[in-house]
């Protein structure tokens, strides 16, 4: 018996040495932001904002500054788990949004989208899984119901991870209903908590238990907070700093949601720091990224009567695919490879990471992953070049902030195409960052070629369009296309 527990003990050692994270096989977090907006961080050029752990891990990092979502929340995270685009999965609104079949008295019908994640798509939990990684989900998931939940596509652990986009409240313990309609909402495996526990803190407790549990496995944790996403709540003190510190003028004036950016960026700084505690930080590709624009509309909860945030320089926000809504913040720190406090201006989209976390992690790429890049040359070379064309963006629904539209990026060029009235708007991104020149009347052909590529990737992704509307009324709101300003 003493032999045979021997005999076990030895081969569970070498299982786990075989697992153990190495230069081949280094651990990957990848920490999401939920809705904070392209200019929300320090190091993006906020001004009301402070933060400064992630503006430090930038200094020892690539920070892009042309990196893209899709322009909400689900079909960003579908397309950031696939490696295929929102379009060509058929996800392309929330998935409540989904549910609810959009608008009814407007002069689309909005296109019709899934709302989970089919399990027959292989995620990037499920190609690392393979490769002996523990892999692990802490926050946000709302990529579909109970079938679809996170351990339906290959992850081990689901802390908090539901088919809902956002908490009821970031206050302990997390529950009830009010905020976001009459359904009660809870965020499940946060049970032991206490009254005043906040919701970003404890998110990043339990990713550091995760990593701790991990021992000598290698690891992808994908810590997907719902900061700084609606209600914007905070703590206190913290509130009570940015009130003393705003000023007039200041393109942030939101001092709620700045104080929940404090927050959030505390927590980034210390994970990064259990990380160095542990000997981990010199084998952990680290990655930083937000789903989608800035939030520009107003919350419900705080009682402030003025925009969440301002994404200045950039135009509009959430749901648009002006700049404002689809341009985020990465930041990727692959130790002993990206060279330290370098910026990229290259363009590249969360649909690109499952390409790029296989070739970091030493597997071959995926083959049916097609609408993504591997741009780990970028990480190398900063200055490089990838071989793209042009990136495409796809929403065929309402927000508040636009009607149905397609757009296409193709280098310093933006196109827009929207579906109401057909009407095209085009843009020289290096010359009108802000998007402020329509060129599309003074540059008829160059619009015209640009439609024609937008319209040749859509029939090849078999993108959904949305539909005349037998049923309208007339009466339709006007959508807030431009930046909301102080």
């Amino acid at each position: 018996m003493k032999r045979l527990t021997l005999l076990l003990a030895s081969c569970l050692a070498a299982a786990t040495t075989a697992f153990a994270a190495t230069p081949d096989k280094p651990n990957i977090l990848f920490i999401l932001a939920d809705d904070m907006g392209w200019s929300d961080l320090g190091c993006y050029g906020a001004d009301l904002h402070e933060t400064p752990n992630i503006d430090r891990f930038a200094s020892g990092a690539v920070r892009f500054t042309s990196a893209y979502a899709m322009s909400v929340c689900s079909p960003s995270r579908s397309t950031l788990m696939t490696g295929k685009h929102a379009a060509r999965l058929h996800f392309t609104i929330w998935a409540e949004g989904a549910q609810e079949g959009g608008a009814k008295n407007r002069e689309l019908r909005e296109a019709e989208s899934i709302w989970n994640l089919p399990n027959s798509e292989k995620t990037i939990a499920t190609y690392l899984k393979s490769a002996g990684y523990l892999t692990a989900l802490i926050g946000k998931w709302h990529l579909g119901d109970w079938e679809h939940y996170p351990e339906a596509h290959g992850f081990d652990i689901n802390i908090g991870g539901t088919n809902w986009g956002a908490p009821q409240t970031f206050w302990w313990p997390y529950s009830g209903s009010g905020t976001h309609g009459p359904e009660f909402r809870y965020i499940p495996h946060l049970e032991y908590g206490h009254p005043g526990e906040y919701l970003t803190d404890r998110l990043t407790d339990e990713a550091i238990k995760v990593i701790d549990h991990a021992g000598d496995q290698p690891f992808f944790v994908y810590l997907a907070h719902h900061a700084v996403h609606t209600p914007i709540e905070a703590k206190a003190d913290d509130i009570q700093h940015f009130d003393a510190k705003y000023r007039d003028g200041m393109n942030h004036r939101h001092t709620i949601y700045a104080a929940m950016n404090k927050e959030l960026d505390e927590n980034v700084g210390r994970v990064l720091e259990h990380l160095k505690e542990r000997g981990l930080d010199k084998n952990t590709v680290v990655i930083f990224a937000s789903d989608n624009g800035g939030y520009i509309g107003v919350d419900k909860v705080s009682g402030k009567n003025m925009p969440v945030t301002n994404n200045a320089p950039l135009r509009s926000g959430k749901g648009a695919l002006y700049e404002g809504g689809i341009r985020v913040p990465l930041i990727i720190r692959w130790p002993g490879v990206t060279p330290n406090g370098a910026t990229c201006d290259e363009p590249v989209i969360l649909t690109d990471m499952l390409q790029t976390f296989l070739h970091i992690t030493g597997q071959p790429p995926a083959t049916d992953a097609t609408d993504g890049m591997d741009i780990s040359p970028l990480l190398k070379d900063p200055s490089a070049k990838l071989n793209r064309d042009a990136l495409f963006f796809h929403y065929p629904h309402y927000y508040h902030t636009t009607t149905p539209v397609s757009a296409i990026r193709a280098r310093d060029w933006k196109l827009l195409e929207f579906y109401e009235d057909n009407h095209l708007e085009l843009y020289n991104l290096r010359n009108d960052l802000s998007e402020k020149h329509d060129l599309a009347k003074e540059m008829p052909d160059k619009a015209a070629a640009l439609r024609d590529q937008l319209n040749a990737w859509r029939d090849s992704v078999g993108a959904v369009l949305p539909q005349p509307n037998p049923d309208f009324k007339g009466g339709k709101p006007k959508p807030q296309n431009a930046q909301l300003t102080p």
